[in-house]
């Protein structure tokens, strides 16, 4: 017993110790920001804010994750395009491309709805004088941004942040405050003053009748004088002063009208700021901090390096300090997840949540082609699965819009499905507006993609109750609508493709030098149905369904045209073995099975299980380096799938090159993929999938894991799978791996030295370190340490 009870401690004490060790995580300036990709970030899940600093005036852009154009989608839209879909296929099956390039614009649909910016506040000192000793910082283990100046010698502090529980932004100044606030928007809007508190109500750009309506409420506490006229409050003589600033919208529901079944969004505001008084400053600042962290503090990670002497902006440009950095850009992903995605049904879009512009790049919305899903990668193997919530209820309502979708543009009367964007009114429908290009407008496995997400959900938290009740019936829905858009391959009996297909945003030449982009039996289609229908089997397996269900699960999965291999070793993106007319190209979706996927990696599943991963490393040789920043996160999850560490940490290191502003052409700076000063990913311009690929990518460098095809009960997890000679020594705890566990672990000069594992559930691991496996039984609740040497 006492043997026992001192290995428990022992675990114990090993994941305590990493938690400790992991080195202050901040972002830190000696200027303000000029530009937005220099501002930094603070969000409650909803609300969220950019934060400029700044002595003179410190600007502020507001952002609501439901404040978006448009209202409910028309059910009926694209009624009688599925009359075009035979005679796409009429084309493509003789071979014309090009006259089924030209019928494709028959099938499409509206573009999507924009993400749109909720408010612009000022911060203006009143004061007169000298200013130095500038700093400003956010400290990401606290999600808490501050900044601080001297003016005429005397200091000036300011801190910020944005609480989920409290669902409102504080705003303490401290100091010699003589201060004005200013609150304006580039939506329509109207501002009045009142007291201590400004009041703006407005709505997104459109007919205000057909449009969502929001009410803003800012209010001021100080022990100084306040004064209000027209959008303006200004503070006199104070030493202190608290600003409490609360939003809501009339966004009731994907299928409400924001108007005529609108939420009652003005009561709503005024519950809010009234809870203000409620509670102080500091009794807020706790409930946010101790909210935030019960999720952040789960994961810790120890690489080495400083942090202190350098500013970001400057330790990104200069490439210094690069162990501290890795990590900080890792737990920033953390941040931004639990800042940007915790609104039910909302789910973080392009922008995450932050948008400074009225019209913002790809409209800030949903690009299910690789965007959305590449949002949540890290949410579960970084333990952070509660910030995936808001896509269930989003699948749902993009399941019944999918319906719809599904019977009127592509003559399919079982199933869903969801095309390449989508908006917060979950449509579903191919976009392009007859006119614009099939290359991106003409994709409908949107849905059997994000699907697998859910699936992942259960592998991960072996939540029974969920893969029953919500992933489960969502994920036969995506594939019954497959199963219908699946036809017999002309050229090879007994196998199934699609047609018409897309590889998305990418264009192949034919052997007749033809350009084009539709075709038929795309291997990305087919990844994605293999996907869903590997992890609907395994589902199938959990759940106890007959054994010859499962057969007729597997024989349909079976019946897809197989993968190929191209003349150069490289695996086939298109039915034939064409060239890309881009072979560089931004998007991989042919490799979707080896990551988010994983049926290239089960033997039972794939034939020529080697020469196809071989065909995929050939493939990532031939895309090179150069790239958008989220692909660049997507190829770092590739390569660690592959067990290439160097070149996963290679492509790491080419995500973290410094990028300039939009607006500022500094030579110095790269103006591709990358990271800006802020450490917000650069396509460019800004997309938030970025951070998250990164983050999701240092998980699959220092472990892996997966479910057997034959025995989901059954993990097999791997340590340092995929770990660069960079980060020879490390310690991480508190990653997640399927089937339901917490591993935490340390390394010194590659090799694993002490970890442990904590079940959720009874369950058996397989685990792999140094070259050698240990088969491991454990209890559920039981924290198991291994020693490795």
């Amino acid at each position: 017993m006492r043997r026992l009870l001192t290995i428990g401690l022992w675990g114990i004490t090993l994941a305590t110790t990493l938690a400790q060790q992991q080195l202050p995580m901040r972002l830190w300036y000696d200027k303000p920001a000029q530009f937005f990709e220099e501002s930094l970030p603070i969000g409650n899940g909803k609300l969220g804010a950019l934060l400029y600093g700044g002595t003179d005036s410190c600007l502020i852009h507001l952002n609501d994750i439901t404040l978006w154009t448009g209202k409910p989608v028309d059910q009926n839209e694209g009624k009688g395009a599925a009359k075009w879909i035979p005679e796409i296929r009429k084309a493509l099956f003789a071979e014309d491309y090009a006259k089924a390039d030209s019928l494709q614009l028959h099938v499409e649909g509206h573009n999507s709805e924009f993400y749109q910016p909720l408010a612009t506040m000022y911060l203006v000192d009143q004061n007169k004088g000298n200013v130095t000793d500038y700093y400003r910082e956010l400290d990401i283990d606290s999600a808490v941004c501050s900044d601080r100046y001297k003016r005429n010698g005397k200091a000036i502090t300011r801190e910020y942040f944005a609480s989920n529980p409290d669902k409102l932004i504080a705003i303490r100044l401290k100091g010699d405050i003589n201060y004005k606030i200013v609150m304006t928007a580039q939506v329509p809007h109207l501002v009045k003053s009142r007291n201590n508190q400004l009041t703006m109500t407005g709505h997104a750009t459109g007919d205000a009748m057909e449009t969502i309506h929001f009410c803003t409420m800012l209010q001021v506490k100080t022990d100084g004088q306040v004064s209000t006229s027209d959008s303006t409050l200004t503070i006199a003589n104070a030493k202190e002063a608290i600003i409490y600033l609360v939003n809501e919208t009339s966004f009731n529901g994907y299928d409400k009208h924001p108007v005529k079944e609108g939420a009652p969004y003005l009561e709503n505001a005024t519950d809010d700021i009234w809870h203000t008084q409620n509670y102080t400053y500091e009794e807020f600042r706790k409930r946010h901090v101790a909210d935030y962290q019960q999720y952040y503090n789960r994961v810790k990670l120890y690489l080495g390096g400083n942090g202190r002497n350098t500013p970001t902006d400057r330790m990104l440009h200069e490439q210094s300090d690069n162990r501290y950095l890795e990590t900080l850009f890792f737990q920033y992903g953390r941040y931004l997840l639990i800042s940007c995605s915790r609104t039910k049904g909302v789910p973080a879009n392009l922008q995450g949540l932050w948008t400074p512009h009225l019209w913002s790049p790809w409209r800030g919305n949903y690009t299910m082609n690789i965007n959305l899903e590449e949002n949540y990668w890290p949410a579960f193997t970084a333990n952070l699965a509660e910030m995936a919530d808001p896509l269930n209820d989003f699948i749902k309502a993009l399941a019944v819009n999918g319906r719809h979708t599904a019977r009127n543009f592509y003559g399919v009367s079982g199933g869903w499905c969801a095309s390449h964007n989508s908006d917060l009114w979950a449509m579903t429908n191919p976009v392009g507006e007859n006119r614009e290009s099939p290359m991106w407008s003409c994709w409908n496995m949107g849905g059997a993609w994000l699907v697998n997400t859910l699936w992942e959900r259960f592998a991960f938290t072996q939540d029974l109750d969920y893969l029953n009740t919500i992933a489960l019936p969502l994920m036969e829905g995506a594939n019954e609508f497959c199963e219908n858009w699946l036809i017999d391959d002309p050229h090879q009996s007994g196998a199934r493709i699609t047609a018409p297909s897309t590889s998305p945003e990418n264009e192949y030449i034919t052997d007749s030098g033809y350009h084009g982009v539709t075709c038929y039996g795309g291997t990305a289609d087919l990844a994605i149905i293999r996907e869903l229908k590997y992890n609907i089997l395994q589902a199938h397996h959990v759940i106890g369904t007959p054994k010859y269900l499962l057969m007729m699960d597997k024989t349909k999965m079976f019946r897809l045209h197989p993968y190929t291999i191209g003349k150069d070793g490289d695996l086939n993106e298109w039915y034939y073995d064409w060239q890309d007319k881009d072979p560089k190209h931004r998007h991989q979706s042919h490799l979707i099975g080896l990551y988010p996927g994983s049926h290239l990696l089960s033997e039972s599943i794939i034939d020529h299980r080697e020469e196809t991963l071989k065909a995929c490393e050939k493939t990532l040789l031939q895309k090179g380096d150069e790239t958008t920043g989220w692909s660049t996160g997507w190829r770092i999850n590739l390569w660690a799938r592959l067990h290439n560490g160097e070149k996963a940490y290679q492509v790491y290191r080419k995500l973290l090159t410094a990028v300039a502003p939009e607006g500022d052409r500094s030579p110095n700076y790269s103006h591709g993929g990358g990271t800006y000063p802020n450490l917000f990913d650069a396509h460019p311009p800004f997309q938030i999938d970025g951070n998250f690929g990164g983050t999701a990518g240092v998980c699959e460098m220092l472990m892996q894991s997966q479910l057997s095809s034959l025995n989901p009960q059954l993990s097999t997890i791997e340590l340092l799978p995929a770990c660069p000679k960079a980060w020879k020594d490390g310690k991480v705890s508190g990653l997640c791996a399927r089937g339901g566990y917490e591993v935490s672990f340390e390394w010194k000069d590659g090799k694993v030295r002490n970890a442990t594992i904590k079940a959720k559930k009874k369950g058996t691991v397989i685990l792999c370190y140094n070259g050698q496996q240990k088969k491991l039984k454990l209890k559920a609740g039981q924290t198991l340490p291994v020693k490795t040497w």
